[in-house]
């Protein structure tokens, strides 16, 4: 069983009157690794400069081992930060930039030596202790943020967007690398991120926000295949999302046509959001079909097919390595356990319509400068 090491309660940040976090309950347990996932603005790296010390809440208790410590200020806290913008000191070399905290704390010479090899070798630059910071490529660089926040044995690191700088091909290796590295040091990791493949590739336990509130706490796989509502369903991979009606318990209606599911626990005829995958979709001839539609837009994406498909009117989007050409009439199937049915919420309606499908559209809209301290 594991202990709980950090718990906020009630936590409110107000900047003017503007709310930045709405009265957040949560706790981390030691060990873990605990990612708060979300848009920019929602409040995730307030959350995390809370527990960093580097912010007070405006309302509401942050405790550490059940000792209130809203009023500690940061280097008094059992907790590192490693930042998007690692801050290395350009004018030492990599082993003083890892020894700099253990020479502020008066750390014997011998324990600092042992303790910054330790670190290297931790991070696999063994033997770098010698090098210029300034000829380290960016993922090196990051490897040596990690190591001169873990030499201090902190019992927390923060982690605020630390891969952002990185290219995709090192994002990947480095979000296995840090996993690895928190296995071995046993410590709690608690990592700030929008981008919920990362998310899902690294945390035990994953916090999704949205404007100040959480929307659902859960394991990835919890939150992937049991999503809340309609903001998690479409923020935690890609889904379809139609308004239907809970017949009763294992039978929901959409497009006018009864389908069988595995949900339960709604009232009879309870208006409902319903979720299905596009990986979930099975594509048959168009008799067989429970439903059927009019391919509109193809995708190759090396390993499968992104292929919307519409379906009187509302765009899905289906995932699929067999190929159905623009133009062609389609039958789908989808299993009872690929539905997944949900609560209607704020969030209903405003998403899971796949009209404005693109890639770049996607990328366009995701601002890299949008994360700021006051989120």
């Amino acid at each position: 069983m594991s202990k709980e090491l950090i718990r906020l309660t009630d936590c409110v940040m107000a900047f003017d009157d503007e709310i930045i976090l709405n009265h957040i309950n949560l706790y981390i347990n030691d060990s873990e690794f605990l990612t708060l996932l979300g848009p920019s603005g929602c409040g995730k790296t307030t959350t995390l400069r809370i527990i960093g010390g580097f912010q007070q809440p405006t309302s509401g208790d942050v405790l550490f081992d059940g000792v209130r410590i809203n009023h500690v200020p940061p280097h008094k806290r059992q907790v590192n930060t490693v930042f998007q913008k690692y801050a290395l000191f350009t004018h030492m070399n990599i082993f003083e930039n890892v020894a700099f905290g253990l020479r502020i704390a008066k750390v014997p010479e011998p324990e600092i030596q042992r303790r910054v090899e330790e670190a290297l070798a931790l991070v696999n630059l063994p033997g770098y202790g010698k090098r210029s910071v300034l000829s380290l490529s960016g993922g090196q660089q990051q490897r040596i943020a990690i190591a001169r926040a873990i030499v201090n044995r902190p019992k927390v690191l923060l982690l605020d967007e630390p891969l952002g700088a990185l290219d995709l091909k090192l994002r990947k290796d480095m979000q296995i690398e840090l996993k690895k590295i928190q296995q071995q040091v046993g410590i709690t990791f608690v990592y700030v991120t929008h981008d919920q493949e990362e998310a899902l590739t690294m945390s035990d336990t994953i916090v999704v926000m949205n404007k100040g509130d959480i929307q659902q706490i859960g394991s990835p796989t919890g939150i992937y295949n049991e999503p809340k509502n309609a903001f998690v369903a479409d923020f935690i991979g890609e889904s379809n999302i139609i308004d239907g009606v809970m017949l009763s318990d294992g039978v929901v209606k959409m497009y006018g046509k009864k389908f069988q599911c595995v949900d339960k626990g709604f009232a009879s005829n309870e208006a409902v959001d319903v979720v299905i995958r596009p990986e979930d979709i099975d594509i048959v001839p168009e008799s067989e079909g429970q439903i059927t539609g009019v391919v509109t837009e193809v995708t190759f994406k090396g390993v499968h097919y992104d292929i919307i498909v519409d379906f009187q009117g509302f765009k899905w989007l289906i995932q699929t390595t067999d190929l159905s050409p623009v133009g062609s009439r389609i039958g789908v199937k989808i299993d009872p356990d690929g539905f997944h049915i949900m609560r209607k919420s704020q969030y209903s309606g405003l998403y899971g319509d796949y009209s404005s499908y693109s890639d770049a559209y996607d990328e366009l809209n995701e601002d890299p400068e949008a994360e700021s301290d006051e989120e």
